[in-house]
């Protein structure tokens, strides 16, 4: 499913929120004080995406690969979940937000597991914002597996639907990265095929909802094409798929 060529409300932001090891080296801190400061700027967008025409916010909070990393850190990053599962879940009811995890939960811990099933079941009535937090994802593998379980080989639209799981199978209108990275780091490959990209050079801890405001701003000044060509008195052509024309990334202050 594809948002209105048109609309500029009921985005699909995804974000990954790179930084935050980095952010704690520079003050001296543990990795782990960096990673707590990403929770608090994470409640701070979920609090202003809704106003600012977000509808689905999907966040990079642990890649598959992230597996990699020392053990230490690993165990704290699963605490650090538990803690927000446990801690925000009553604050997303009352802002109506419908949590959905994506990714692997079979590596999780049954604990962890539990938890993020009984948030998506009490938030699930949520309406004003759907976000999409992913936990051992990747979106290779999230590919894979979508086509296995898919039979015959699926449409467009049913592989989408598949992706998406429990939540809306749109595709990401604005991608945007923080920590100064340029890359995808394999997430939501398949629903970021014609996002438009918006790095920055803000660590996470220090993302705020002006930053996103600043990232919407330059998005809803761009040409979105979707494969047409250049919009004439304000309309784009359309293409024959209506599939969204990427371009040049812009960088944040």
């Amino acid at each position: 499913m594809q948002s209105s060529v048109h609309n500029q409300d009921n985005l699909h932001v995804a974000i990954i929120m790179d930084g935050n090891g980095r952010w704690a080296t520079t003050k001296g801190l543990p990795r782990t004080s960096g990673h707590f400061a990403g929770i608090a700027a994470l409640r701070g967008v979920v609090k202003a995406a809704p106003g600012m025409g977000v509808a689905t916010l999907s966040v990079y909070a642990f890649s598959s690969d992230n597996w990699r990393r020392p053990a230490s850190e690993v165990a704290a990053l699963m605490d650090l979940f538990r803690f927000y599962l446990v801690r925000d879940l009553t604050p997303l009811v009352e802002a109506s937000v419908k949590l959905v995890a994506i990714g692997r939960r079979d590596r999780l811990s049954d604990e962890l597991a539990k938890l993020i099933a009984h948030a998506e079941a009490v938030t699930a009535r949520g309406t004003r914002l759907t976000l999409r937090l992913a936990i051992d994802y990747s979106s290779r593998d999230a590919i894979l597996g979508a086509v296995a379980a898919c039979r015959p080989p699926p449409t467009r639209e049913e592989l989408a639907q598949q992706l998406a799981g429990n939540s809306v199978p749109a595709d990401v209108d604005l991608l945007i990265r923080t920590g100064g990275e340029k890359r995808l780091s394999d997430f939501l490959l398949w629903e970021a095929a014609y996002a438009e990209l918006y790095f920055t050079d803000r660590l996470w801890p220090d993302f705020r909802a002006h930053d996103l405001a600043l990232a919407l701003g330059d998005f809803r000044a761009r040409d979105r094409r979707f494969g047409g060509l250049s919009t004439t008195a304000g309309q784009p052509t359309a293409s024959a798929d209506h599939d969204r024309a990427s371009r040049a990334p812009a960088s944040a202050p």
